[in-house]
């Protein structure tokens, strides 16, 4: 499974994507983070991350995106661009007919360190290590962007199986393998067309 992770942000949004399976060791695709002045209007700034969204999603061809969920904070103006750039990501995903998963920040937190009020460092930490990496990708976004990546590999797989073993429930056991899948956008994989062996 290759999965794409957006941590939203208007300054700093982070990319990051991976592939690979529950139970097996993963593999980094690429990581990034998109910057846009803070000086800037929002339309041009919403622009420019969508522009950077389009390439990525052209180059990685990922199976999902993982997005973090958005939570009001106590500070208005932050959470809104976050927001706004969140939603961004789901309209570029969702054009290309790619599911989207959504995980809150404590998911992936849980799953990546198995302490769900982990600190940024921790969560550096754990993806240099599960990723095999030299270095801690850097700033905090990237490695945020690819802890979500990881987090729904992990979870996603679980998942796409609850969501097959629903849909043949419903059709009295009479789906195939290449049948439809039923469930939240989160929950199911969009079929893709063979990528031809890239790995990019």
């Amino acid at each position: 499974m290759r999965v794409m992770g957006v941590d939203p942000g208007l300054t700093r949004c982070g990319l990051g994507a991976v592939e690979g399976r529950p139970g097996a060791p993963l593999s980094l695709l690429s990581v990034g983070v998109v910057r846009t002045p803070a000086d800037d209007d929002i339309g041009s700034r919403l622009v420019v991350i969508e522009a950077e969204i389009e390439r990525w999603l052209d180059e990685i061809r990922p199976d999902a995106v993982a997005v973090e969920r958005v939570f009001a904070q106590h500070n208005v103006r932050t959470v809104m661009g976050t927001a706004q750039a969140s939603a961004v990501a789901i309209v570029c995903a969702a054009r290309r007919g790619l599911p989207v998963a959504l995980h809150t920040p404590s998911e992936v937190k849980a799953a990546i360190t198995g302490n769900g009020n982990a600190d940024k460092k921790q969560v550096g930490t754990m993806v240099t290590r599960l990723l095999r990496l030299d270095a801690m990708p850097k700033p905090a976004d990237a490695a945020d962007a690819l802890a979500l990546a990881i987090c729904h590999v992990w979870r996603g797989g679980v998942q796409h199986r609850l969501a097959d073993a629903l849909a043949r429930a419903r059709s009295g056991g009479a789906g195939t393998a290449g049948s439809g899948r039923t469930g939240t956008p989160g929950d199911v994989a969009a079929g893709r067309p063979d990528r031809g062996g890239s790995t990019r």
